[in-house]
């Protein structure tokens, strides 16, 4: 069985969690741990809603409060470290969507807003930083997810530009060495969180070890698997998962067994709010937990 860490105000489970670990999911200023069971087994309150979380390899929690950075001991819960990347800003008005722990000790800023990718170290001195293209600037579409593509001592990062509706690949000068317009596939764009809304406000990115890259398009309510010559190899669909809706497609977790974690924002009671499935598009389970987690579960981590 799985244990989850989860971002979100509310959670129903409607399936044991897969074998082997635990969970974490947010819903706006909460995030809760799961066990394998589905039970929640520790709450944590924050100042803000974060949209991104790291589960460190001591057990604690890298994550955020609306501008300001913190980290959860894993026993305790308590705030053990904390940055305001405000204090990084120039802007008026700056977002923080998502972070990371870079392989020398620093930690990756995206701040939207101002437009810049920082890494900084634990006293807040910037050691680098260089700016976003920005098609449509926006202080809350800026960004969403940003991962780290580590080689070695060497690294890129993987940017989810929501505003833009791009995935890019920056250098860490800045320079774009790969980009994706994330396609509408024919259709008009649509407002709205739910199933009913449709667009390419790209949520998160992966690079895949065959060199692919795995796109959770946010409210295209689908995944797609795409080359580095941009032609997408594997895609799941709004409806291709059984008695699934796909909605707001948010992180995304790759398994060692190949299996992938989805999340599933804003699908409405009934549906689940994270999803394993495999490259055969099967739901190996489903998390669903209104109660806890609402519907506007951002991310969750599975605890491997």
């Amino acid at each position: 069985m799985r244990s989850i860490l989860c971002l979100s105000l509310a959670l129903l489970f409607a399936a044991p969690l897969a074998a082997g670990s635990p969970l974490v999911a947010n819903e706006r200023n909460l995030l809760f741990w799961f066990d394998a069971e589905g039970k929640v087994t520790a709450k944590v309150e924050l100042k803000g809603a974060p949209h991104d979380i790291h589960v460190l390899e001591n057990g604690n929690v890298l994550t955020h409060q609306g501008t300001e950075i913190v980290e959860l001991d894993a026993q305790s819960r308590e705030i053990v470290w904390r940055f305001d990347a405000r204090s990084l800003a120039t802007a008026k008005k700056v977002e923080l969507h998502s972070i990371a722990l870079l392989p020398n000790g620093q930690v990756m800023v995206a701040l939207s807003g101002e437009g810049k990718i920082y890494e900084i170290d634990r006293d807040g001195n910037i050691h680098k930083q260089f700016d976003l293209q920005r098609d449509r600037p926006h202080p809350h579409r800026d960004t969403r997810l940003v991962r780290p593509i580590i080689d070695g001592d060497r690294w890129t990062y993987l940017v989810a530009q929501e505003g833009d509706g791009f995935v890019r690949e920056y250098n860490r000068d800045g320079k774009i060495v790969w980009e994706y317009d994330v396609p509408l596939f024919g259709k008009q764009p649509k407002g709205g969180h739910g199933p009913e809304a449709f667009g390419d406000s790209v949520f998160s990115a992966l690079r895949l070890q065959n060199g692919n890259t795995l796109i959770a398009t946010g409210n295209g309510h689908s995944i797609l698997e795409v080359t580095p010559e941009k032609q997408i190899v594997w895609q799941v669909d709004q409806h291709d998962l059984k008695d699934i809706t796909l909605a707001w497609v948010t992180t995304l977790q790759v398994l060692d067994n190949g299996n992938i974690i989805v999340g599933n924002c804003h699908a409405g009671e009934g549906q689940p709010q994270i999803i394993e499935i495999d490259r055969k598009k099967n739901v190996v389970w489903s998390f669903t937990d209104f109660e806890h987690l609402g519907n506007s579960v951002s991310n969750s981590v599975v605890l491997r």
